[in-house]
């Protein structure tokens, strides 16, 4: 804004312009107050009272106003006579003019006693104030135009234009399903409701995600030791509020809370019959008199149960009263009365009475509300709820699968209001309603077909400002709401989910119906209605691509895990390597067969299968395997993994004394092992490095590179016996090479080690139905090995000097037939000093400097 001010300048008359520039925002609706003061040499204006920001000036100045004040505009030509040429014109309200603090009487002006006015309403504003009602939600910050409002949600938790929806997700198990791994979270378990965000840790090291809230009370607190008070109160202060809390577990599988009461000369429950001296208080302040590991309604702890107390007549062991430290300690799982708000303590003013506690934080399982579901087998099915509540602000959203091309969601009316969402078609989904201005539909097409049996997500969302719909990840269709009508949906009918009115139902499922912030209970509805089956089958045909690295996707009647028994991963979704750290002279041994096992069944079919159901054992002989691992290492040589026989075949990988990686194959009708030399890099370098490798009868695919056996070569993998990692310790011939890289033995990490479809670590340090074929020398430490592993390209023919088509070869023959010519003299050489009974050394060497190769001949 600007002030128009008339000076008279001391050296000379003329009117000077002085603009003061202050404010922000100023155009949003609401009442400001402005404040001008001059005197002579001196200005100030403020704004709002904020004396801080105020503009001053020192300049030298004489103010000499005339006999008229202008108010909302001055005119261009200074006429009486004419009104119609106004500068700038101020449209808004004005109240409270005050002149040399004296309060101008604007009925004054109305009646023409004083001053004139155009085109100005007096006594009244014609402002509507837009952002009174409030329909900016969670806290936002409301500011208005002449004609609209606008909604700003920084910091809130929530976004959109009322600031409803919030940017978090419901609970840990919706994060599970993004990908995320196990860290602290922010979750709004009532999304749009009133409860606002929390911070929990969410644990997904299970198929079950727990999810965890803690307070501040430390444990083994000590309360007691002569104290003169005769109870002892401890509050817990949870990072969270009771009712953000009571959402979780509500909708949680399971919950529990860790208590513990560590005593000396200080009684519990009062056992068998007595009054307790210690309880603690639950949800809804309402005390319990059990204690961890009992139920409700029991006096009992622990113990009591289990009938073991240290003195059979107590049920607590602490009700013994001995002045020895005794403990009761157990988990409290009846979820309806957690968490834990407060421990209140007695028996303890007695002298030598002394009692800890230890409270854990509150830990629930599971997610009842995101796999809610229920199952519309016929046209003609549907539930009912009560009347939707979403006058000025409604958001909807779900899952749904089906194989049908058209159907209604859900529907509900009013006299002349109504919301409905639909699949229209096979491509197509709308949102329709009537807040009494006439029907608006949205519509979103999708490119792809959604009757696919897929769980597609729909969202839909109302309020005063617009409306948007919403379907998975395809951009949202918006509808703005006119500035003027009505707003508010008044609806009297129920809520109809699936068919109504005669219209063609939904066939398929539909999951986590939420409307408000609150999930309707599709399955309990589903259980006493007709034709509507709750729950839903097939979650794997959607979410069964998250088990990875071969992990088997297992359908649940809430959901679905992975299983990953027959992968070398862990985790819930496969992907959590298992590893473990060898030292020197360590090793692990995996025997194919279970102990006990006759010789005509030595090797398990099921256990050799490989995961390709091509690559079947009829008997124990294998025409096919697969092999991977990662290893990690600063020492060379040594051997990483090596496959057994009761036969003469055997299959090592290998570092050679220059750190390059070795595959060797004997499979018999060769004198020689096979060897392939998979890269002159030095794999001993410590950092972690990838080897795959599948062999189909002659054929050898490493990475990306095939190799083949010799044709001479058997096809079979005659009788495997067992695999070793770290170092070989087998009965009978072993390869010479093998033999002498087997000692000191592999020093490194070795992880995600599987062949075919044995994991011989993960049967080493998880309990599986094949850790009784594992035998370990030296203590094996679980390690992760590092992060995702280098991979190791193939060599090019034309940097491969071992290539028969490389344009090095004669350069390569050359050198070796001139080493050849070099060691027979050193040969002739030596024999000729034996015959003559000479006392000579000859130190022979050659470097070649592309090889690398040293080359000694030593007598």
């Amino acid at each position: 804004m600007f002030i128009l001010i008339p000076l008279i300048n001391n050296k000379c008359k003329m009117f000077l312009c002085f603009l003061f520039f202050l404010g922000s925002g100023l155009n949003d609706g609401q009442w400001h107050e402005v404040r001008f003061l001059a005197k002579e040499n001196f200005a100030v204006l403020t704004i709002d009272g904020d004396e801080a920001s105020a503009v001053r000036t020192n300049s030298p100045l004489q103010v000499k106003t005339g006999e008229k004040y202008l108010f909302g505009g001055f005119p261009l030509q200074m006429n009486d006579s004419d009104h119609s040429l106004f500068h700038h014109s101020f449209q808004g309200c004005m109240q409270f003019i005050h002149v040399d603090d004296q309060l101008v009487d604007l009925q004054a002006v109305e009646q023409g006693q004083l001053g004139s006015f155009a085109n100005v309403s007096i006594d009244m504003c014609a402002i509507i104030d837009r952002c009174v009602p409030n329909h900016c939600e969670h806290d936002g910050k409301c500011t208005q135009t002449w004609d609209s409002f606008k909604c700003t949600c920084d910091g809130t938790g929530y976004s959109g234009t009322t600031c409803h929806n919030s940017i978090y997700e419901l609970s840990c198990e919706a994060y599970k399903h993004l990908g995320k791994t196990s860290n602290y979270y922010w979750i709004d378990p009532d999304g749009s409701g009133a409860l606002g965000p929390l911070k929990v840790y969410c644990n997904m090291t299970e198929d079950k995600v727990w999810t965890t809230v803690y307070h501040d009370l430390q444990m083994q607190t000590s309360v007691g030791g002569n104290s003169l008070e005769k109870v002892s109160v401890l509050q817990l202060n949870y990072s969270a509020t009771m009712d953000q809390i009571s959402a979780i577990t509500s909708s949680a599988e399971y919950c529990e809370q860790f208590i513990s009461y560590s005593c000396k000369m200080s009684r519990l429950l009062n056992t068998p019959e007595g009054n307790p001296y210690t309880w603690w208080v639950g949800k809804a302040n309402e005390k319990h008199y059990y204690w961890g590991g009992s139920g409700p309604g029991i006096q009992k702890c622990a113990c009591g149960i289990e009938r073991n107390c240290t003195d059979p007549k107590y049920y607590c062991n602490c009700d013994a009263d001995y002045k020895q430290w005794r403990k009761d300690s157990g988990m409290l799982s009846y979820k309806e009365h957690l968490p834990v708000s407060q421990v209140v303590v007695g028996d303890i003013d007695r002298p030598g009475s002394e009692a800890k506690i230890s409270v854990g934080p509150v830990r629930c399982q599971g997610d009842r509300n995101y796999w809610n579901a229920a199952s519309f087998i016929t046209s003609s099915s549907y539930l009912h709820f009560s009347t939707f509540q979403g006058e000025t602000s409604a958001d909807i959203s779900f899952y749904f699968k089906t194989s049908a091309s058209d159907g209604v969601f859900l529907e509900n009316l009013g006299n002349t209001d109504f919301i409905k969402l639909e699949l229209k078609s096979a491509t197509e989904v709308s949102f329709s309603f009537d807040v009494g201005n006439g029907p608006v539909e949205i519509i979103v097409r999708s490119p792809n077909q959604l009757n696919d049996d897929q769980w597609h997500r729909v969202s839909a969302e109302r309020n005063v400002k617009q409306a948007s719909l919403q379907v998975d990840q395809l951009p949202p269709e918006v509808r703005k709401a006119p500035t003027e009508g009505h707003t508010r949906l008044e609806l009297y009918s129920q809520l109809y989910v699936g068919a109504a009115g005669g219209q063609q139902g939904f066939l398929g499922c539909i999951r986590s119906l939420r409307m408000n912030g609150i999930t309707l209970d599709l399955e309990e509805r589903a259980k006493v209605t007709l034709g509507v089956k709750p729950g839903c089958s097939g979650h794997c045909t959607s979410y069964g691509m998250y088990c990875a690295n071969g992990g088997k996707c297992v359908e649940k009647y809430n959901g679905y895990s992975c299983d990953c028994s027959k992968t070398a991963y862990d985790g819930p979704f496969c992907i959590k390597d298992v590893g473990a750290f060898f030292e020197e002279g360590m090793w692990l041994r995996y025997n194919f067969h279970s102990p006990g096992t006759s010789m005509k069944d030595l090797v398990s079919r099921t256990l050799l299968s490989s995961t390709d159901p091509e690559i079947t054992a009829t008997n124990h002989n294998l025409n096919k395997e697969e092999l991977s691992f990662s290893f990690s290492t600063t020492k060379s040589p040594c051997v990483l993994l090596y496959i057994s026989s009761y036969t003469q075949d055997f299959m090592a990988v290998l570092v050679k004394p220059s750190g390059n990686l070795q595959i060797r194959y004997s499979l018999g009708g060769t004198k020689e092992p096979y060897n392939i030399d998979v890269d002159h890099r030095n794999m001993a370098n410590g950092q972690p490095h990838t080897v795959n490798i599948t062999r189909n009868e002659r054929d050898i695919i490493l990475q990306v590179t095939t190799y083949n056996l010799p044709a001479a070569s058997d096809i079979q993998f005659n009788s495997p016996k067992a695999l070793f990692l770290g170092k070989v310790i087998e009965i009978g011939k072993i390869d010479q090479d093998i033999y002498k890289y087997n000692t000191p033995g592999f020093t490194g990490c070795l992880s995600r080690v599987q062949f075919n479809q044995i994991a011989p670590l993960k049967a080493a340090l998880r309990s599986t139905n094949t850790s009784s074929h594992v035998h370990i020398q030296g203590e094996l430490v679980e390690s992760n090995c590092g992060a995702s592993p280098l991979t190791i390209p193939p060599m090019s023919a034309a940097t491969d000097p071992w290539h028969l088509d490389s344009g090095k070869n004669k350069y390569i023959f050359l050198f070796f037939f001139l080493l050849f010519l070099l060691l027979m003299f050193c040969w002739l050489f030596f024999r000729f000093v034996k015959e003559h009974n000479a006392a000579v050394v000859l130190l022979c060497s050659i470097r070649y400097v592309v090889s690398k190769t040293l080359v000694v001949c030593v007598d």
